[in-house]
């Protein structure tokens, strides 16, 4: 589908909240839901649309919807509530849902969708909240390669790459391949950075040394050297990532994959949480080493 489109997004946190922005910066018609009514106010304010007062009436009159929320019962809440999207959207439109959920909400939410006639996929992104801002995410999307088609183009709007990984659940897992290797880069990173301070070397000009090599990493580039600053205020929570990392070992243990770096981050990022650090970004690894 090309043109001005009626588009709904439900969700406007750190990451709903511009990507809702692109769509509208675009010209598409974008009616905004969100849990507290005052952040929607605020979105309308700067961007246009309107804002509805639940899921159901957000979707009752948009082709596709588009929704970002925190965790597998945010989903099913506000897919399959009372007032959630099924309770207003009509048949033939699309949902799809930017969460980092489990592999088995997004089949879930699959079912519950083409039982009323609507496509469903699943659609996590990562980029973090620049890419998000920038309109630079990737989105690894599961579900059925029609309705893929139908919302490929609107969700270009916010991103530098969209890809169709498989059937139903194919987005969520890919998302889980891409936390479980963030794990153990920020791990690697902080041990690199913590045992060039240790050393007495200047670590921002090692960095920029290792930067030019095999170690070079998307983590290094972009957080490496506010690590050795000590500075953890750089968007994607600690308590997000430790969400994200038990839905990986959850399905792991499915399975049967090995992921014992991936387990040990975890309970590091545990010990960040003792720490007070809930809120610092998942760069802050570092301060257990410290």
């Amino acid at each position: 589908m090309s043109g001005t489109q009626r588009l709904a997004f439900i969700g406007l946190g750190v990451m709903g909240y511009p990507m809702a922005g692109h769509l509208a910066k675009a010209g598409h018609q974008v009616t905004v839901y969100n849990r507290s009514a005052a952040k929607a106010e605020k979105w309308v304010a700067a961007h246009g649309g309107a804002a509805a007062p639940t899921p159901a009436a957000a979707a009752k009159a948009a082709d596709i919807v588009m929704m970002c929320v925190g965790n597998d019962d945010d989903v099913r809440h506000v897919i399959m509530g009372p007032d959630g999207v099924l309770a207003g959207i009509a048949a033939g439109s699309v949902l799809v849902d930017h969460t980092t959920a489990s592999a088995i909400v997004a089949r879930e939410a699959y079912a519950a969708c083409k039982a009323q006639g609507v496509g469903f996929l699943d659609g996590p992104v990562s980029g973090g909240q620049a890419g998000a801002e920038n309109g630079k995410l990737t989105i690894m999307v599961g579900g059925d390669a029609d309705v893929y088609a139908r919302a490929e183009g609107v969700l270009q709007h916010y991103a530098r790459a969209v890809t169709l990984m498989g059937a139903p659940g194919a987005g969520q897992l890919t998302k889980m391949v891409n936390q479980i290797c963030i794990a153990g880069m920020v791990q690697a990173l902080s041990e690199g950075i913590n045992f060039a301070q240790k050393a007495g070397l200047d670590a921002e000009l090692v960095l920029d040394v290792i930067s030019k090599g095999a170690a070079q990493s998307w983590q290094m580039e972009n957080r490496g050297k506010t690590m050795v600053a000590d500075k953890f205020d750089f968007g994607f929570a600690v308590d997000w990532m430790r969400k994200d990392l038990g839905i990986c070992i959850e399905e792991a243990r499915k399975n049967g994959a090995l992921l014992p770096v991936t387990a040990l981050v975890d309970q590091f990022y545990a010990g960040v949480q003792k720490m007070g650090g809930k809120r610092w970004d998942t760069s802050s690894l570092i301060k257990l080493l410290k």
